[in-house]
Parts: C-alpha cells; structure tokens; sequence
C-alpha cells in the first residue's frame, strides 16, 4: 500500500478515540494526512505520550513524516456538571455563577471566575456554538450574573460558552496551557496551536517560554476573537502559521462575516510567507455519515481554490464513525479541485524595505524562473522553515523538495503547500547536496533525466 503525497493542499486530523488504534492511525496516514492534532482540550498526558509514541513509530516504519500539532485549550468558557433534562424556554431566568455546583433550571455554574465583574447588563452570552442566547439582565460584580433565555434549549454539561460583546480579562495562556507547554515541550512536538489568540503580544509571550527552554517548536495563532481581527497583521506577522478557527469564530463574530473573514485572512498570510490553516465543520456530517454532504465538498473544494495550505478535520476523525472514509473524501475533492484551481501568483513581491529582501527576492524568483521554464522541481537545502514558506506562499507549478538535516523541521515542513521535505544525515558542500538531492528524487520517481 502507497502513502497518498502527491496533493499540494496538506491535511490535519485530530487525534481521539475513532482513531487512536495502531491500525486506524496508519490508514489515516495512507489516506493522506500530512499532521496529527493533540487537542489539549482532552485527553490525559499518559494518553498524549502514547500516541505521540505511536505516531513517531509509524513514521520511523513507513519513511513518512507527518508532524504533530499540539492544541492548547486557551480561556475556553464552559459550564460546569448539568443535571439531566434541563431545558430552558424564552423568558426563562438563569443565575451564572462562579462558585461550583451541579446546575438546574435555575443557576449553573462558569468556569469564569470574573464573569461578574467583567460582564455588564446587555451583553449577549452564547451557549452550545451558539445554539442558546442569553441576555445580562445585571450582575452583582462578585459571584453572581442574572440572564434571560432569549433563545432556549437543552442545557448540557461542559458546554462552550461565547461572550461576543464581553471583553473577558483571561489570558492567553492560562495556568493549564502553562503545564501542557511544559509537555509538550518536553516531548519536542512540531507545533503549538495558541488558542483565543486577542494581540500579537500573545504570540511572542509563548515564543519566550519556548526560547527559554531552547527549543524549535513552532506557533499556530487560532483566529476566533473579534480582537483578533483588529490585529490581523501584527498576528500574523508574529505568528509562524494562522488556523482560521471558524467555529468560535462564527459564534464570537456574526456568522454572515465568516467567508469574507477566512478569504481575507488566507490573502494576508500569503502575502507575508505564513502557512494557513482551513478548520472547524469542514465534513462534520461525516461524524456520523459515510459520506459529505455536497455543501461540505464544496467547502473544502473553496479552501483549495482559495489556495489555503492546509485544511483541518476535527470530530470527524476523533470521535467520528468513518475516520479513514473522512480524510479519503477530503483527499478526492482536494485531488479533484487542485487541478483546476486558479492560483494567482506573485502576489507577495519582495519588498526592499523588509530586513528580508534578499531571502525573498531570491525564492521569489527562482519561483517565477521555474513556471517560466517549465521545471519539474523546485530544490532547497534548509535548516530554518522560512525557506519553505517563502518558496510555498508563491505558489508555484513545480513541487517544492526540501532537504534538511532537521528531523523537527522535516515534519513541520508538512504544513506548508506543495512542499515536501527529505532528511539529510551529514552536512554537505553545496556540489554534493547539488548531486545527493537529484539522486534522491530520481530514485523516488520524482525527477528523470533531461529536467528541469
């Protein structure tokens, strides 16, 4: 059986139950995946190691590399433990309160301590993605916040909860993120995503406790914030990859923006060389379906005309019934699509006034050299993921091969569009990486005499 790797557009599944078996793992990795997601959200560290262990073994037998993308859980709102069959009907009053308790028709408890200091009366709170809305009637600024039922419906333990007009005084990075970043760290995964990313400054607050413990780990910044938004470029900027996080994107901004937002994003982060992200619902009737619906392929099939790097599934390979037939359905429609997608190109010209002229006239150019001759492969030797990025944010019509001696790298280089990486055992002068490299790609099939 051949491991799917011909597609420029890269795909990120979600590690969980539906897929946690040795032999699940591996069909998803010949279905196409190119990264596992941890979410942190879930799941023990004894649980994460293993499948850290697992994934790392598959790779080391097949001679692939799919990186691992760790998800921090951030400031996510929820409620607490919810006795059974509580409904709440229009008009309805409901306490929200920080003191722990098992919630009924009348008070559930918030795992937001400062909700009542920081809400005032007015503000809208989204339950369930958005499925109940609720109205800040008042508040008594300590434990305390009353709301009416404007849209009602089941109650249920641990779900979600938006505050799209609150500004909530979390950070970031709260103390549970703080210790899975010591994990995840310590078992030297490729990728941190930083959830409920608001400022730029979010960003580089991880980027020195990563720098601090002298390690490589890149940084995925989650759009789901109005905040985020007015900080678009500063964020991306700081960021070594963006996730437009369309789930609490849509409940925390209003669902008619959603498109225009993801198309807007995914413009910016090409222009500025940052790898991005497609996430949330992509196949999400593929949970419980075999196959998608035609609104989701169309849905990813837009991800790829709109020349995304990488689109994610969530539910669907976790906790879904067909996760292998999930990633094998993305991959058809990406197969399909990519063919016929119009990509513009050189978008993103160098800008002489970027501490970063030179790198990028240089990958800027030797893009548009290779389209011009009609050259079969694009070779770069790398030791830092910016090369790739730079080369990939171009779009070109020749695959992009980097060789590295950087196992980390080789598997962060999964992100990105159209890029496909090879390790390096030994430092090589700049002849015989020339003659190593061709070597390499014509014993795969990838290059044959007489090209370009």
């Amino acid at each position: 059986m051949k491991i799917h790797e011909s597609s420029k557009t890269k795909i990120i599944a979600t590690m969980g139950p539906a897929c946690a078996e040795e032999s699940k793992l591996r069909g998803l990795i010949y279905a196409g995946i190119d990264i596992c997601r941890l979410n942190f959200s879930h799941s023990s560290y004894d649980e994460h190691a293993e499948m850290i262990e697992r994934i790392h073994k598959i790779n080391a037998e097949l001679g692939s590399h799919v990186g691992i993308l760790a998800d921090l859980q951030g400031p996510k709102i929820r409620l607490g433990m919810m006795e059974d069959g509580v409904v709440m009907q229009e008009g309805d009053q409901l306490i929200f309160t920080n003191e722990l308790c098992t919630g009924n028709q009348k008070k559930v408890y918030i795992s937001y301590p400062d909700l009542p200091r920081d809400a005032k009366a007015g503000d809208i709170m989204l339950v369930d993605d958005g499925k109940l809305k609720f109205k800040v009637v008042s508040t008594n600024g300590t434990n305390e916040v009353v709301a009416v039922t404007v849209h009602g419906g089941p109650l249920k333990s641990k779900k979600g909860v938006n505050l799209p007009h609150t500004k909530i005084s979390i950070p970031s990075l709260t103390e549970k993120d703080l210790r899975d970043v010591e994990f995840i760290l310590d078992h030297d995964l490729d990728w941190i995503a930083l959830s409920f990313v608001r400022w730029a400054k979010d960003i580089t607050d991880l980027r020195e406790i990563i720098k601090k413990r002298n390690k490589k780990t890149l940084i995925v910044a989650k759009i789901e914030k109005p905040e985020a938004l007015e900080e678009l470029d500063a964020i991306i900027e700081a960021s070594d990859a963006v996730m437009v996080a369309r789930g609490d994107l849509g409940v925390e901004v209003s669902f008619e923006k959603v498109p225009f937002i993801q198309k807007q994003i995914v413009e910016k982060c090409i222009r500025r060389y940052t790898p991005v992200i497609i996430a949330t619902q992509m196949l999400e009737s593929m949970i419980e379906n075999f196959r998608p619906t035609r609104a989701e392929a169309n849905d990813v099939g837009n991800a790829v005309f709109d020349s995304a790097d990488t689109v994610m599934l969530s539910g669907e390979t976790s906790v879904g019934k067909f996760p292998i037939e999930a990633i094998q359905s993305m991959q058809r429609i990406i197969d399909y699509a990519e063919p016929s997608a119009y990509v513009q190109k050189y978008k993103n010209k160098p800008d002489r006034e970027r501490p970063t002229f030179i790198p990028d006239s240089v990958c800027y150019n030797a893009c548009k050299m290779a389209d011009q001759a009609e050259a079969k492969a694009i070779v770069a030797f790398a030791a830092i993921p910016q090369t790739a990025f730079r080369l990939a944010s171009h779009r070109p019509s020749a695959p992009i091969y980097i060789f590295t001696n950087n196992h980390n790298l080789e598997r962060q280089l999964s992100m990105a569009w159209g890029v496909r990486s090879f390790f390096v055992a030994t430092e090589l002068k700049t002849e015989e990486a020339f003659r190593y490299s061709i070597d390499i790609l014509k014993e795969k099939g990838l290059l044959s005499d007489g090209d370009t």
